[in-house]
């Protein structure tokens, strides 16, 4: 635990110090490339494969990628679709495309043809790259992409009309890159939305430095040394990209990167296997890390420096568990897509209040405010927005540009100056911001305003519950009334005594309007693919069978 609180001095303290020029390529790979022996990437995958790469080695890949891209036809600006996970290829066609001064599309591996068609045809990608895993996914929708005119297979990904990544990679190991504004576009990240289709924010080469100081500071004066990064995290999404990924790599930092499925036993092996000092893990994994092991110590050597944690609300029994059984106090972490990265803790400089988002991090300027822009005093709900204009007076670099091609929703973004969120929290005193929940998870219950989080996290307590959502039922009397969907740990089997020591659990340890009057038991709740419970999902499912009750 911190034991001086230095937030008002650092937080006073920052400026931000844009330069004009700036790429990620060469911020990432570019600048630390000369030294032959510094290591950049230690990665393995599910099957046992395993390689060990520098930055020298990253570089002269992307290089010739770069060579080979604008031999295709790549230029200033043109989309290019990076439908792979966490692999080597990844890492290296980020940086070629930077250098081209082209806009990086990252897609999940795990989108079906639907997801993947809609994303390609917005963003009018011209080059596609896929490995095995995502290759089946884009053949039969590659015809309804007219913008597409290469597709790159990774891994011996092949089908008639694909290129082998290998071919690409006997072009010039020299290349110039093509120089690039800070504000210039850079990546177009697809956000999954809470209502209507996904939108692509366009996010400039500067965001990288605007995500910097909460990433420094959320692993507790990011680098130290022996430090070693890893996250499950997607590469494709803002959490493993923007959060782990490009961060890492600017510092000239080694990375973990592992390709196959998350699971407990799993994660701890790899953790103990590199010596992994600093990790990103969102809520759902600690959940599921802490249900399987308990005490971890006892059947793992982890020596862990600093936890990061965002997406959900990570609630106090997490926080203690890692803090007991793992000797780290979780710094959460808040931002989205579009300005990422904002709010958070450090517990080195100070002090972590258990369940809370944290503090605005150094160089932003952020409020909680209410319909009219209009700024709420300490213990009043609102909607966390961020100002353009940092503390320092200075616009903050970590904006992003415009939704790709939507400037209605880009307006509606913003209230004046403020850039909303969608996410309900109350700042205290202190100006800890505490999660209420986001706006359209927000619902009332016989008068009562329920956010889902302080539930979820009290069900999670319960030594049979895995994992938990919280939604409204629809009922003609109350309104709503709220219903718990629930994943059991295990070893447990759903019962009618079962539903009802949860609900005496709830009850006890929370007010007693907030105690679930039906429950649900079910096999895995409906997830984005960055790790988010789709509670719409489980509402709109929930809303359908009550209509249908009559």
């Amino acid at each position: 635990m911190a034991t001086v609180d230095r937030y008002a001095e650092i937080h006073a303290a920052h400026r931000w110090n844009i330069p004009a020029d700036f790429n990620i390529a060469h911020a990432c790979c570019g600048r630390w490339a000369n030294d032959r022996a510094r290591f950049a990437l230690y990665w393995e995958d599910e099957n046992g494969s395993r390689a060990a790469l520098t930055f020298f080695d990253l570089q002269e890949q992307a290089n010739r990628l770069s060579n080979a891209l604008a031999a295709a036809g790549v230029s200033r600006g043109d989309r290019i679709a990076l439908i792979l996970p966490q692999r080597p290829e990844t890492i290296v066609a980020h940086l070629a495309v930077h250098q081209l001064a082209a806009v990086a599309v990252p897609l999940s591996f795990l989108f079906g043809p639907d997801a993947l068609e809609y994303r390609l045809q917005n963003s009018a990608s011209k080059i596609a790259f896929v490995d095995p895993q995502s290759l089946p996914n884009l053949v039969p929708i590659r015809d309804r992409c007219p913008a597409l005119t290469h597709v790159v297979g990774v891994a011996g990904a092949t089908a008639p009309g694909i290129e082998a990544w290998e071919s690409l990679q006997s072009a010039s190991r020299h290349f110039t890159r093509v120089a690039t504004r800070a504000a210039d576009p850079a990546v177009l990240i697809y956000t999954s939305g809470t209502t209507g289709p996904p939108k692509g924010a366009l996010m400039p080469q500067q965001c990288l430095l605007g995500n910097l100081p909460g990433f420094v500071h959320s692993h507790d004066d990011y680098p130290q040394p022996g430090d070693l990064f890893w996250s499950p995290a997607d590469w494709a999404w803002t959490g493993g990209l923007m959060d782990a990924l490009l961060p890492t790599l600017y510092f000239g930092q080694p990375i973990v990167g592992y390709r196959g499925r998350f699971d407990p036993e799993r994660a701890f092996r790899l953790i103990e296997r590199y010596q992994i000092r600093n990790t990103f893990l969102f809520p759902t994994a600690l959940k599921l890390m802490m249900k399987a092991y308990p005490r971890p110590r006892d059947a793992f050597d982890v020596n862990l420096r600093s936890i990061m944690s965002a997406g959900e609300a990570v609630g106090t029994t997490v926080f203690e568990w890692a803090r007991e059984a793992l000797g780290v106090t979780i710094n959460e972490m808040f931002g989205q897509t579009e300005m990422n990265y904002i709010v958070g803790n450090s517990q080195a400089l100070w002090p972590a209040k258990a369940g809370s988002m944290g503090r605005p991090y150094p160089g932003h300027r952020i409020s909680v405010i209410d319909d009219a822009g209009n700024e709420q005093p300490a213990g009043e709900p609102g909607d966390v927005a961020v100002h353009r204009i940092a503390p320092d007076g200075t616009p903050d670099p970590v904006f992003f540009i415009e939704y790709f091609g939507n400037p209605e929703s880009t307006r509606n973004k913003f209230t004046g100056d403020w850039c909303r969120t969608g996410d309900v929290a109350i700042a205290d005193s202190d100006g800890y911001l505490w999660y209420q929940g986001r706006a359209d998870d927000m619902f009332k219950a016989a008068g009562y305003r329920i956010g889902p989080s302080e539930i979820e996290n009290c069900l999670v307590r319960h030594p049979a519950v895995a994992n938990a959502a919280v939604v409204p039922s629809p009922d003609a009397t109350r309104g709503n009334v709220i219903k718990a969907f629930i994943v059991l740990a295990a070893g447990h089997a759903p019962s009618p005594a079962l539903e009802a020591d949860i609900a005496e659990h709830v009850r006890r340890h929370l007010a007693p309007y907030e105690y679930p009057k039906e429950i649900e038991f079910i096999d895995a709740l409906p997830m984005t693919t960055t790790g988010k419970v789709q509670r719409k999902v489980l509402r709109e499912r929930e809303a359908q069978r009550k209509r249908a009750a009559g």
